[in-house]
């Protein structure tokens, strides 16, 4: 099955990219939808039919040079069929809602043969994606992590008639391009060091990668913590955050189904997945796992609050992504591997839901965008409405604390409720993770303003904007909001079924993630079941191991424990005072309560607010001038080097050589080739004269020197 899940959608995409003549359009939209929908069933099959056991297995000799090997294979466990559920169900659900989106898309009318060529973007970055969440070593997650940026080129990029469109899609790619070249140097120093891309030979020597000492930038490192600050360089890019996050919100000129898939659930959550993957080494690189931490929830504060003014609903909805991404890496850079995942899973089903059910108001509207031109709509398009309610109740973690633990063991809530609180919690629980702790507790706050101001401004008060498309809106066609039907039993029951499996207790866990019972043993679960590997003199990764004088390394991790034994995170998560669990939960009330005072009951306090605050109000609104400031600080620099060296090292110096021994020293020296070619036979005999003569001279005079 699992051959078949990854590369049957990279068939469909050819099929429908340059067969769609032979099959139709709509045959093309058919065939990738009904693929992605058998590997989506699959995906499922191979997820609650696990046994903990992981399995290699080899498609394909790839790359053999020398020590260095990396074999086409497909890896196997706990992490990977939680990513395989998620891709595949997004993105089959994705397929399905395009095919009524795209009728409705005046926007796509234009473009040449438009729903196969999109259709065949989709397949291809879901390939991507399942090639690198299946990867067994490095250089094949790396070949992923390209492919889902090449497609997300492709994607967000599809008006291609749009110059916003065009320049979005270019700096998703540019940024994303300063993230992947710290991760390539990560994947060279975990080279360097073991001799080997491949995980089962990388994990076990994370030990010592800890205890030796790397000279990078003209000083010597601790080796563990510069190749996790490297690949969280990568995944920062990847996953928008702080810093490398600005092509996130400007990805949203793309079509809404692909927010909905690249920007919600899939690509932006590859760092998440990279980080944890890498767990091993982040812990035993402390201060690289502390700058995921800090930077994790700077991210989810930064994004939250810059989504407290915005007017578009999808920039909206997607700095509420910037935001929960802020979350996960939080989570994993505190060693709560497990509950970073657990929230990667429930988010992916509230935030598509979110998308999609955006992208039906978007219909609805007849493409307007801007939330100040809604209002009202709740009677017009009702299904639209309550699943936009559910995908917010879950966002913002609505649930009811200590009453399902009291009766069902489980908190009783929406999928946020258990997954973002299990966040909190965790954090809560790392040592010195104080300031992680507050700024995800504001965020939530923050998180609960926003989106029932998204909720109130849409649906809630009197039509606003354009009457002729309040009058006209409509609910969207069953194909739209059947997606939205299953994603709305997801955003509302995953967390619930799955909160033990991913934060419960250790039995719990051990027996979801078929975990050893003794921390120092745990690698053994990595390797289904197998002992640590132990780098021999002729195995890759012996130079490592002789230098540090240790053969054999315990390596915690992903796969293996999902959470730092040193400090007992989770342990004293569920130990946590009461005011630590209800604090999530009080944030989001205040937040819910300030958003109805704000837009329901006094409209007007927003304007007022904005207008005596106005300085934070064009902060917030110019998304901490990040743009401006990278603008003039690297942008313009870079035009104006790039301008000079047109017009004076390409113009100037290049072109003026070029064209003066062109227009005077070439011509200038065949005009005397020219005149001795009178054909004159005087002439050439006068020549030959001159020739003898200068050459009885010059041997005359050689001689006489001898």
């Amino acid at each position: 099955m699992l051959p078949f899940i990854v590369l049957a959608p990279l068939a469909a995409s050819i099929v429908a990219g340059f067969g769609w003549r032979y099959i139709s359009e709509r045959g093309a939209q058919y065939l990738t939808t009904a693929i992605l929908f058998l590997a989506c069933l699959l995906s499922w099959i191979v997820f609650l039919t696990f046994d903990g056991h992981t399995q290699i297995i080899p498609l394909m000799r790839w790359i053999d040079s020398g020590s260095f090997e990396a074999q086409w294979s497909i890896r196997l466990d706990r992490l990977t069929t939680i990513m395989l559920v998620v891709v595949t169900t997004v993105s089959s659900l994705v397929h399905l809602y395009s095919i009524g989106y795209m009728e409705h898309d005046e926007n796509w009318k234009e473009h040449e043969h438009y729903k196969a060529r999109f259709f065949a973007y989709l397949s291809f970055f879901t390939f991507a994606m399942l090639a690198l969440v299946t990867a067994n070593n490095l250089v094949q997650l790396f070949f992923g992590w390209e492919g889902v940026g090449v497609a997300s080129y492709l994607l967000i990029g599809f008006y291609y008639r749009k110059p916003s469109a065009n320049a979005a899609a270019m700096k998703a790619f540019i940024v994303n391009r300063v993230g992947d070249f710290g991760f390539a140097l990560g994947i060279f120093a975990i080279f360097y060091l073991t001799d080997s891309v491949n995980f089962d030979v990388i994990f076990p020597q994370a030990q010592i990668m800890g205890q030796t000492q790397l000279h990078f930038l003209w000083r010597d490192w601790n080796a563990a913590d510069v190749i996790g600050v490297l690949l969280f360089i990568g995944a920062a890019g990847k996953s928008a955050q702080l810093f490398l996050h600005t092509w996130l919100p400007d990805a949203m000129e793309g079509p809404t189904p692909v927010s909905a898939l690249i920007h919600a659930a899939t690509m932006v959550t590859a760092g998440v997945f990279l980080v944890c993957r890498m767990s091993p080494i982040y812990e035993y690189a402390p201060a690289a796992a502390m700058l995921v931490l800090v930077i994790g929830a700077t991210t989810a504060f930064f994004a939250a609050t810059v989504g407290l003014v915005q007017n578009d609903i999808k920039r909206v909805i997607a700095y509420s992504t910037c935001s929960q991404l802020g979350y996960m890496f939080a989570a994993a850079g505190a060693g709560v591997y497990s509950a970073a995942m657990f929230h990667l899973m429930t988010h992916a089903f509230f935030k598509a839901l979110l998308f999609l059910c955006a992208g039906s108001v978007i219909t609805a509207m007849h493409h307007e965008q801007d939330m100040r031109a809604y209002g009202g709509l709740r009677k017009k398009i009702p299904f639209t409405f309550w699943m936009m309610v559910i995908g917010t109740l879950a966002i913002t973690g609505t649930g009811l604390p200590f009453v399902g633990d009291w009766l069902f063991g489980v908190p009783l809530g929406f999928a946020g409720f258990d997954s973002k609180d299990a966040i909190i919690e965790g954090v809560w629980g790392a040592d010195g993770a104080g300031y992680a702790f507050w700024m995800l507790v504001i965020a939530a706050a923050f998180t609960a303003f926003y989106s029932w101001r998204l909720i109130f401004m849409t649906f809630f008060g009197a039509p606003k904007g354009d009457r002729h498309a309040h009058d006209h809106a409509k609910e969207s066609p069953l194909v739209m909001l059947i997606p939205l039907g299953i994603l709305g039993l997801g955003a509302t029951f995953a967390g619930m079924i799955w909160y033990n499996s991913f934060f419960g207790n250790h039995a719990d866990m051990a027996k979801f993630f078929h975990l050893p019972h003794h921390v120092e043993t745990s690698i053994a679960a990595s390797h289904g079941g197998s002992a640590p590997t132990v780098a021999s003199d002729d195995a890759p990764g012996a130079k490592l191991a002789e230098s540090t004088g240790q053969a054999e390394a315990n390596v915690p991790g992903i796969g293996a424990i999902f959470v730092r034994d040193e400090n007992h995170a989770i342990d004293n998560a569920h130990a946590a005072p009461v005011w630590v669990k209800l604090s999530p939960f009080i944030a989001m009330l205040l937040g819910t309560l300030a958003a109805y005072i704000m837009y329901i009951r006094s409209p007007a306090l927003p304007g007022r607010l904005a207008e005596a605050n106005r300085p934070l109000y064009l902060f917030l609104l110019n998304k901490w001038y990040f743009d401006e400031i990278y603008d003039a600080v690297l942008v313009k620099p870079t035009l104006a080097v790039g301008r000079f060296l047109w017009r004076w090292g390409d113009g100037v110096v290049i072109d003026g050589t070029i064209d003066g021994l062109a227009t005077r020293v070439v011509p200038y020296l065949t005009g005397l080739a020219k005149r001795l070619q009178s054909g004159y036979i005087y002439t050439y005999a006068f020549t030959m004269v001159i020739g003898i003569t200068l050459l009885v001279t010059w041997m005359t005079l050689t001689g006489g020197a001898r």
